[in-house]
């Protein structure tokens, strides 16, 4: 019976090769797994389904502003605990962990850069900080934005990313919407251009203030945009909502938003625009 003994070449059972954490993720549009580095190279777009995934405000300026172009300014503002807050932790605490895990001083990072070789004043939200909540630092960062592209008669752009105003900072933080809201208006009223990217989510103050006062609003696929959340609105009025309901396209169909744009398109996108305004007001100068 030495044909029953395993010591033929192939039929000892081999130890299951054990799958590197970190190199794939699940999409969680369609659930397709996808290579982390063939996702990277598409964007963080899903190519089955074009989900588009969280990515942060870094990947954003490597997106859509000419390569070198991006220079911070106002890096170093950080938010203060004007109210000695406390939850399940201290606010300063979590200011503190946020800022060590992801880099930033706080939710939005300013400065000058290029698009098509346009300058501008670009802005950008990151969600991974405090759920890319605005409070007095996001506030007080994106009235500069404004006032300096007021100033140089450039183009603004600003991408949102958010959940919100933050409650660590009550009054204080709901205050930035009207103070983004009237710096805003005064760079319109004198003619300024101003493209609102909003990305998944883009919710309540931020929405009610500066994220929805483009002259152009662009929505990525998918972004969900609003005041308050449809979980929160479905138990409020007891009634189901429709499908897609606060999403882009929901959104556009509603004439929230003006285009939807995917990500793979947005920097070609903003290129026709900005060169559309700024070729057309030059030409009336």
């Amino acid at each position: 019976m030495a044909w029953f003994k395993r010591d033929k070449p192939g039929l000892i059972p081999q130890k299951k090769k054990e799958m590197p954490d970190g190199l794939w993720v699940k999409c969680e549009g369609c659930g397709e797994i996808i290579y982390k580095k063939q996702l990277a190279q598409n964007s963080y777009v899903c190519s089955k389904c074009n989900f588009h995934f969280k990515i942060k405000g870094d990947d954003y300026i490597k997106l859509l502003l000419d390569s070198g172009t991006f220079q911070e300014t106002d890096a170093n503002l950080e938010s203060k605990d004007f109210l000695d807050f406390k939850d399940t932790k201290r606010y300063t605490d979590r200011l503190k962990v946020a800022m060590e895990k992801t880099g930033l001083k706080d939710a939005i990072r300013i400065g000058y850069g290029k698009i098509g070789g346009i300058p501008l004043v670009f802005g950008v939200m990151d969600f991974s900080f405090i759920g890319g909540s605005m409070g007095s630092v996001v506030g007080e960062k994106v009235a500069r934005a404004v006032d300096r592209a007021r100033e140089r008669k450039i183009p603004l752009i600003i991408v949102s990313a958010s959940g919100g105003a933050r409650m660590m900072e009550s009054v204080i933080s709901l205050m930035q919407m009207a103070k983004t809201s009237a710096r805003l208006a005064r760079f319109s009223d004198e003619g300024g251009l101003y493209i609102s990217i909003l990305t998944n989510p883009t919710t309540a103050g931020v929405v009610a203030s500066y994220a929805m006062l483009g002259d152009i609003n662009i929505a990525e696929p998918g972004a969900l945009i609003g005041f308050a959340g449809p979980r929160v609105i479905k138990q409020t009025i007891g009634q189901d909502l429709p499908e897609g309901f606060q999403r882009a396209k929901f959104q556009l169909e509603h004439g929230f938003v003006d285009t939807v744009v995917n990500r793979q398109e947005m920097k070609e996108t903003l290129i026709k625009i900005l060169t559309f305004f700024v070729d057309k007001k030059e030409s009336n100068e």
